[in-house]
């Protein structure tokens, strides 16, 4: 089979809630990684095929094909096309995934993939509720087939965290522990300098604004619980923010022609689906099936990333899987960085190549949890 490569992979810092990327037009903060990875790669923007970009709650200044605008807006050639993906918190993670299809394919042999959101512009599941106006409460209630399946019921992804918080005995204790350690692993890898030749600095901004090192389990021992009860805080929840990342896939034949050098290679990719109203766990099964494809286990991967976007979601996954904590998010996770959605799964994918090179890695596997109880997962290789 055709191989696809990860030539280069860039992101922005994660600007904080009212933070310094709040002011940032969508579009333009979507663009900012786009231009870095293209002149940090040297690629002639010319030969670039197509730009696939990961986003969700595209309304307002995200419709319109933010992938298309974003390209625009970085100022590169009219003729590449853009596209738009969702499938929720993994949008920029198929983006990956569709772009080495892409190139795998032959169809395509250079693609800019990645994702953004810019989430104090637009807020969480606004589009959800974008068509209240036209008498729809959410995309889901009023249809006959989902009500017969699912009920009528809200999709709640806070009772869904509870769901697997209970499910899998893990306490409100152990889950505050865990957000301690995603604030201290991203503290540690700001401070170190990890972060900083994948970070292209924004808006003043050089390093991510959203980690808190004084965090402490006696701090979020003292929050209140969210949704109406039970062990889920916001302190053991993902933060809101804005972020944007992109990649370079590459096909071998341009490799050739352009003289890239890839860092990484595509060694698996995949996606499935579990139950929607438990929502998070389908990275369970995920994780599973990919390694079974792959002829893998656990013990071959030497780097995980799975988002947090509550802490029972990774928990449970390595309690499942057996996954020791050591490997997972050492450079810590969406509590401290924050998810900006549909960027998320880029970023993540980022992260996960530069920590394999800094820590001489072979592989690396970064799965994470999607509305409509979905999950994608990819394996790379660090060449």
């Amino acid at each position: 089979m055709a191989e696809a490569y990860i030539i280069d992979a860039v992101r922005t810092p994660m600007g904080r809630k009212k933070g310094s990327l709040a002011g940032l037009h969508p579009a333009d903060l979507a663009a900012h990684p786009i231009r870095e990875l293209i002149a940090r790669s040297g690629i002639d923007a010319n030969a670039v095929d197509d730009c696939v970009w990961g986003c969700c709650d595209t309304i307002g200044p995200q419709a319109g094909d933010i992938g298309r605008t974003a390209w625009l807006v970085a100022g590169l050639p009219q003729h590449v096309p853009g596209t738009t993906v969702d499938r929720q918190c993994g949008s920029s993670q198929q983006a990956v995934h569709f772009a080495a299809q892409g190139v795998m394919s032959g169809t395509q042999d250079l693609v800019v993939a990645g994702g953004s959101q810019a989430m104090n512009a637009i807020p969480i599941s606004a589009a959800m509720f974008a068509g209240q106006p036209y008498g729809f409460d959410n995309p889901f209630n009023t249809s006959a087939g989902w009500v017969a399946r699912y009920g009528d019921g809200l999709l709640n992804q806070i009772a869904s965290a509870q769901m697997i918080a209970d499910k899998w005995g893990i306490s409100r204790e152990a889950m505050e522990e865990f957000a301690v350690a995603s604030h201290a692993r991203a503290h540690a890898a700001s401070e170190s300098g990890a972060f900083d030749r994948e970070i292209a600095p924004l808006s003043g901004l050089a390093r991510d604004e959203t980690i808190r090192p004084a965090t402490t389990a006696e701090g979020l021992a003292a929050l209140g619980p969210v949704g109406g009860g039970g062990t889920i805080t916001a302190g053991i929840a993902s933060q809101n923010c804005d972020g944007a990342a992109a990649l370079l896939i590459a096909g071998e034949q341009a490799v050739k022609d352009h003289g890239l050098t890839p860092r990484a290679r595509i060694h698996h990719l995949s996606v499935r689906a579990d139950d929607p109203v438990w929502m998070l766990t389908a990275p369970i099964e995920a994780t599973r099936h990919a390694l079974n494809k792959a002829g893998m286990t656990v013990a071959d991967i030497d780097l995980f990333e799975c988002n947090e976007a509550f802490a029972s979601v990774p928990m449970a996954w390595m309690k499942e899987l057996g996954i020791p904590h050591e490997k997972v998010n050492v450079r810590g996770g969406a509590i401290a960085l924050g998810h900006p959605l549909g960027g998320t799964g880029a970023r993540l994918m980022t992260t996960l190549l530069h920590a394999l090179e800094d820590t001489c890695g072979r592989y690396g596997l970064q799965t994470m949890c999607e509305g409509g109880g979905q999950a994608n997962v990819t394996i790379i290789e660090r060449l």
